[in-house]
């Protein structure tokens, strides 16, 4: 077979894998599972926004099934767990590893024997109960007309943040020993330019449609959010770690929410 016929066959299958890796690794959605290959995860990061719309899809849908019958607040708790639920608590535990680490270690060793340590800290949960209440609250006080638009938005925009981050930073631990990190840190330096401008052409469109003129703050929040990150990750322990992702995602949705209650 002629090896550009080849290829043209195998891209579509690799780009479908792509997606399915991307799919299995942020939810707990059951899906065909795509072969194993080293470099998988790095490829699929430029789907993560897509993931995000997906998880927002069934936010924004619970949210319009229930507004008619139940106080905002309830709404708003019951989103928030369908969130926790769908994602198996990903982003929560690497927010409460990160927290406890960054909180109670102070230099990097310290900081990243605390984040590999299973048990959870004062400062994890501290963290993880803050960031569900600011997110109840912030879904709650959106306007109604705007409510689907943020539920869809921000899963986009917190999930763009991997891109960015895994482009620039290197992995926080190098030695041999400190390899076995989780697959979130397996990224870090190996997403390539053209999956960060796929991922990040995909979430601005996707915010642009969904919230037209309201889009510049939440777009603007997301990079801030991730330089801000980027910049004390690098500081204080050289890099990134997985639980890394999972704060910087937690912060930018709330980041998203805070901007959709502000306007």
């Amino acid at each position: 077979m002629n090896p550009r016929a080849q290829m043209r066959r195998v891209q579509p299958r690799r780009t479908w894998f792509d997606l399915l890796s991307a799919v299995q690794f942020l939810t707990r959605l059951r899906v065909p599972t795509p072969p194993y290959e080293q470099d998988s995860l790095a490829r699929a990061v430029k789907f993560f926004p897509l993931v995000g719309l997906l998880i927002g899809s069934g936010s924004a849908a619970l949210d319009r099934a229930l507004t008619p019958h139940l106080p905002a607040l309830v709404v708003a708790l019951l989103v928030v767990v369908y969130m926790i639920a769908i994602t198996g608590c990903l982003h929560e535990d690497g927010l409460a590893d990160a927290a406890d680490g960054f909180g109670g270690g102070w230099d990097r060793e310290k900081v990243l024997a605390i984040m590999r340590d299973s048990r959870i800290g004062t400062y994890g949960a501290v963290a993880v109960v803050l960031s569900v209440l600011a997110r109840v609250l912030l879904i709650a006080s959106l306007p109604q007309t705007h409510v689907s638009a943020y539920l869809l938005v921000a899963p986009v925009l917190s999930r763009w943040t991997t891109l960015p981050l895994s482009f620039i930073l290197p992995p926080a631990r190098n030695s041999s020993a400190d390899q076995v990190d989780g697959q979130g840190a397996r990224i870090a330096r190996l997403t390539t330019s053209g999956s960060l401008v796929i991922g990040s052409v995909l979430s601005l469109v996707m915010a642009i449609a969904l919230l037209r003129s309201h889009a510049l703050a939440p777009v603007l929040a997301s990079l801030v959010m991730t330089l801000v990150t980027a910049l004390y990750y690098r500081y204080r322990i050289g890099g990134i770690t997985g639980d890394c992702f999972g704060a910087t995602n937690q912060l930018t949705e709330i980041a998203v929410y805070l901007c959709g209650v502000w306007i």
